[in-house]
């Protein structure tokens, strides 16, 4: 994998990462206050979290193997915006989860602070009408069932399934792909083993599960294998509870993919799985050994998400035609990325749809959320 293009970095004021960290962050904090009821103790600790990201320096806690195990107490007394993008980010999380208490010992310990956003979402109209699109679908080709879950999965809860079944916005939903493998990757959805690496819960962890579903229901894979987070991540990110939580919210809709999944995951069609690195501060070129196996058994790899692209690819200022097939050529096994864009890092475009995009909208296509792709590397 080349390493030649510049790491992403939060110093520039004018950057999207400045606006994570001197914005997002904070915003985040309060927002974790105001949601749960913490003590005094964790109310003084996610202040002194505040105060410290925004004006201080990166201090690991002695007491925290996490900061060794991934190399990071290199960063110590670094101002948190001269850090790579990647590794500010996830430093901040764990120093967020240890400000509330989830390590523990104690009785915050195991206590999701991003619970109440994530099961907020599955409580919605917008999560009915979506499982209701289920039934229209369902009389739908098989074919044309997998290709509007494909892009289901893709697009999270910026486009349920609902809005899958119009054809003419269907036509529109298309055309803000910046990249598109997605009949190379039909193609290629067969096999043995899938693994999907998961990204959000809630809303957008319900599509993935009914491909999941769809895939193993008719025959395309043997079993699924479903990498999530080992304990909350980046806000959202999907956990072991929060995807019982979401087979859980099928069942009670009384859906058949619900009582599928969850049969699935009893005979072990579909397995849960867990790694330290999915919550490594590192791309996925410097994964251990063990998870590099688990990937190189698959017959394909899902890597759904932002995070899990910049990941994947290396956090860097890439030229955007840099060849997506060159920079995942260290990954061990045929891998496709689903990702909607909301960070700076991309590559695999031609160069006239990066003119395109640049002359129409700057720079803003990178980050808004509004742009999607679908990359396969085989």
């Amino acid at each position: 994998m080349p390493d030649n293009a510049p790491v992403i970095r939060g110093d520039d004021p004018a950057s999207f990462p400045h606006s994570v960290l001197a914005e997002r962050h904070p915003a985040l904090v309060r927002k974790v206050q105001e949601a749960t009821p913490y003590g005094p103790e964790q109310r003084r600790a996610l202040d002194a979290l505040l105060r410290n990201t925004l004006h201080g320096t990166v201090e690991p806690p002695a007491d925290d193997d996490w900061w060794d195990t991934w190399n990071a107490r290199r960063y110590a007394g670094r101002s948190w915006f001269s850090l790579p993008f990647l590794a500010a980010e996830s430093c901040f999380y764990r120093q967020l989860l240890r400000a509330v208490g989830y390590f523990g010992p104690g009785p915050w310990q195991g206590v999701d602070p991003f619970r109440p956003f994530k099961l907020a979402e599955l409580d919605t109209p917008e999560a009915a009408a979506e499982l209701a699109a289920l039934g229209p679908l369902s009389e739908r080709p098989l074919p044309e069932q997998l290709s509007a879950l494909l892009h289901g999965s893709l697009w999270g809860n910026r486009a349920d399934l609902g809005f899958r079944l119009q054809s003419t916005e269907e036509q529109a939903d298309d055309s803000a792909l910046v990249a598109d493998d997605s009949d190379a990757l039909l193609s290629l959805l067969t096999g043995r083993t899938l693994c999907l690496v998961a990204d959000n819960a809630g809303r957008e962890l319900i599509p993935d599960l009914l491909l999941v579903d769809h895939l193993l229901t008719h025959g395309h894979f043997d079993r699924a294998v479903l990498h999530l987070k080992p304990y909350p991540y980046f806000v959202s990110d999907a956990t072991t509870a929060d995807t019982l939580d979401a087979v859980r919210h099928l069942v009670a809709a009384k859906t058949d993919a619900g009582h599928r999944l969850h049969t699935a995951l009893s005979e072990g069609r579909l397995t849960l799985r867990t790694h330290p690195f999915s919550c490594a501060p590192l791309p996925y070129a410097d994964m251990p050994a063990d998870l590099r196996a688990d990937f190189a058994s698959a017959d394909l790899t899902l890597m759904k998400g932002d995070l899990n692209y910049r990941r994947l690819v290396g956090d860097r200022l890439w030229p955007p035609t840099t060849p997506f097939t060159e920079v995942t050529s260290y990954f061990p096994g045929p891998v496709a990325a689903l990702r909607t864009l909301k960070s700076d890092v991309i590559t695999g475009l031609t160069p006239e749809t990066e003119t395109t995009l640049t002359t129409t909208e700057g720079h803003r296509w990178r980050t808004s959320g509004t742009r999607a792709l679908i990359q396969l590397r085989t």
